[in-house]
């Protein structure tokens, strides 16, 4: 009964996402409100906050991803004595097979994140997301309690990984394949972590 009761939860939880996600796509963020796709989703406005806290958390339904929770759980879970650019650059090379949303760009990507940009909302929780990744990232880099380097540390991966996607999704928008941009993500990642190399982290948490 329990395992019924948990599949018609997931069920009504995708309906809303899903019925919601339609309405934005067709008439943006700002213009839909919780009632109207309350009245869509034929679901009670109470309903809907059962499922998700805020308005935002509808379209910014992926926060493990947003906040980069497996790179920081690949960083909680490396050897001792391996590097943290190493341990991210295997991360992010196995994300961008498996392609989950901030590792892989697509048309569809590209819809999604114009969504975001026509928010000021949007943008203001996104906003939060990244604070919350990078501080994230510097407690794994640097122990409870992260030094200024471990915080710089921080600082540079979820940039890289917030600037890798923005050249991802420039390079579809200007008309070239999901491989180019994977190609581009790639490289600014490269890049990132090169700096990241540049840290003397030693003594901290990634030793």
């Amino acid at each position: 009964m329990g395992q019924v009761r948990e599949e018609k939860k997931r069920e009504t939880r995708q309906r809303i996402s899903d019925v919601a996600t339609a309405l934005f796509f067709e008439r943006g963020f700002d213009a839909v409100t919780v009632e109207e796709i309350a009245d869509a989703a034929k679901v009670s406005k109470m309903t809907i906050f059962n499922y998700f806290a805020r308005k935002e958390e509808l379209i910014l339904d992926r926060e493990d991803d947003l906040t980069l929770l497996p790179l920081r759980q690949a960083l909680r879970g490396r050897a001792q004595g391996q590097s943290a650019a190493d341990v991210l650059r295997a991360c992010v090379r196995a994300l961008t097979e498996t392609q989950p949303v901030i590792y892989h760009v697509d048309r569809h990507t590209l819809d999604w994140w114009r969504i975001v940009q026509a928010s000021p909302a949007l943008k203001a929780r996104m906003r939060e997301l990244a604070e919350e990744a990078a501080a994230g990232l510097a407690v794994e880099l640097g122990g409870p309690e992260p030094d200024g380097r471990a915080r710089l540390a921080g600082g540079i991966v979820a940039l890289s990984v917030r600037t890798a996607w923005e050249e991802a999704i420039r390079q579809v928008a200007s008309g070239a394949s999901a491989q180019a941009a994977d190609a581009a993500f790639m490289a600014t990642i490269e890049q990132g972590l090169a700096a990241l190399a540049q840290l003397d982290l030693s003594g901290q948490a990634d030793e």
